[in-house]
Order: C-alpha cells, then structure tokens, then sequence
C-alpha cells in the first residue's frame, strides 16, 4: 500500500533532482531515501526516476505519476488541517525567475499574480527552469525567450551595455570603442548569460582586463560599479543609482524576456488578464529606459 512517506519521498526527488538534496531536505538518509523510492517504484509497478551519476529526472510514468503525487500530497495536508481552520492550500502557483531579473522588473510580474495567486517563487538558471517547467515542479518560468520560440508571453526586450559610474571619465561619452576599456579594472557578473560571448567579445578586440570582483550577486556587482570598484557589463535593467549604461562599439547582445507556461498557467493568465497588468507595471517601472522596450512582440 502506497504511504505518505513514499509520496513525499517521490516529491521530494523530483523537486530537488536529487537523492542527496532531497535527502537533506527530509532529515533522512540517502540510504532510506532510495529504498522508499525503491519500495515506491515496485508498488506502481514501474520505474518513476531515471538515475545516473550526475542527475536524476522522472521517467515517463514518473511524470504521469507526478501530478497524482501533488494531488495527494494536498489531499494529506487538507485532512491534516480538517476542523482546525486550516489556511487555503498554498503556493496555488510556483514561478520559476531566471536570477539576472532585476528586482523591480521581478515586482511588476508578482504584483498582478498575486490579485489570483499564492505565489512561491523558484529562482534557477534558464536550463534549470525549463527542466523544471517540463517536470510539473513549476507552472511557469519568467526566463529568457529564445529567437524563434512559441508559446513564450513576451514581456521585454533590453540591450546588454557596459555599466560604468556615474562620475566616470567615458560616462558622457556616446560610443567608445572596445580598445578604449583595455586599461579599465573589470567585474565579472558570473550569472550574466552572455559571458562567454562577451569574453570573446573583448579578447578578440585585445582587451584582456583585470578583475577586481567575480560575484554570482548581481545586486553586489552593480554596488560596487557605482562605488567605483569597477566596470562591469550587464542588461540595462540592472543598472542603479550611481552608475550609467554606455555604448561600446560592436557590443551588440540583446535579451528578450518572458513567460512560458503551461497549460493551466497559461489559461489562468488569460482568464485573469494578467498579462497586460504585467506590461503596464513593467513600463511603469523601466519602459523609458534606453535600451528596454516592454510590449507584446520581440
């Protein structure tokens, strides 16, 4: 007979895509973990989780089983709270955001969701999040939207610039030439989707800078551009008080922004019309900033 603790073992691996992090989040041991998953697996009579050294995703029948799983996972959590004025079931919707979304841009999105939804948020690089997406752990992400994608709500579309601070001796200067930030002291925002290609950027045009800082925090980069520490690049939505987006010549990447969804997601969006509450929040918050355009199309 199918227990509690198998459902919440099974939701725990599939949340976590992974036996030791699931584990830790149960406060058991990954030897217990397995063989409840194991005891699971021969109960439904089929694998669930496809395992390997490096990761572990639901098989076909473990996606199929996945919503079954939440809905008795609820199902336990109502009874739980049966007589005992139990709060509604919470999140009503889990929302995956890429972490390079600044913080106002990421408040303009909630706020219209919250009017329908109690809302947790999931934060993870774009591939993280679409495998999220895929797996039912989440209902949407807030990612980046790839050329040619369907089914993605855009919301903005922003130019990547060099930031530099405002009392900067280049921070009034229209366009500067790449060869012109050789001798500039750099800080490597390490979350920034266009690394690589910003680091072939400038090798190619011969700059090859020091780095005062290399960070995961995009709020702790932008902190220190506008201290003075160093220059850094990054989508113009991030830039603060203190520091100013520049044009360097030939740097050309550009982002678009988005939601995908799913389809329960996606009705929702459409039956609360949350989408162009989204967009007036977000023009509202950075639709007049060079370099950002809020709307309906890339």
């Amino acid at each position: 007979m199918i227990k509690r603790h198998h459902i919440r073992q099974f939701l725990g691996v599939a949340d976590a895509g992974s036996f030791v992090q699931a584990a830790a989040r149960l406060h058991i041991t990954q030897p217990s973990l397995s063989a409840g998953i194991a005891e699971l697996e021969r109960l439904v009579g089929t694998r669930l989780f496809v395992r390997n050294r490096r990761h572990v995703r639901l098989t076909e029948a473990g996606g199929a089983f996945l919503p079954l799983a939440r809905d008795l996972e609820r199902a336990f959590r109502a009874a739980d709270g049966f007589g005992r004025g139990a709060s509604p079931d919470w999140p009503s919707l889990r929302l995956g955001t890429i972490r390079t979304v600044s913080g106002g841009a990421l408040r303009a999105v909630v706020m219209p969701l919250l009017r329908a939804f109690g809302v947790e948020l999931v934060e993870g690089t774009d591939q993280e999040l679409r495998g999220h997406l895929a797996s039912g752990r989440i209902a949407g992400a807030l990612t980046l939207l790839r050329d040619g994608e369907r089914g993605g709500h855009h919301l903005w579309q922003e130019d990547y610039r060099m930031i530099v601070p405002v009392d900067h001796r280049l921070a009034r200067v229209g366009t500067v030439e790449p060869e012109e930030l050789a001798s500039e002291i750099m800080i490597a925002r390490r979350s920034c989707e266009v690394l690589d290609d910003t680091s072939r950027f400038f090798t190619a045009a011969g700059v090859r800078p020091r780095f005062a800082l290399r960070s995961d925090s995009d709020e702790r980069c932008m902190a220190m551009v506008a201290a003075g520490l160093g220059i850094t690049t990054a989508p113009v939505s991030l830039a603060i008080a203190g520091t100013v987006p520049i044009d360097v010549a030939g740097y050309a990447f550009r982002r678009s922004i988005g939601l995908l969804c799913d389809a329960g997601f996606a009705q929702s969006l459409a039956e609360h019309d949350l989408l162009p509450a989204m967009r007036d929040q977000l023009g509202a918050c950075m639709g007049l900033s060079s370099g950002v355009r809020t709307g309906d199309a890339a």
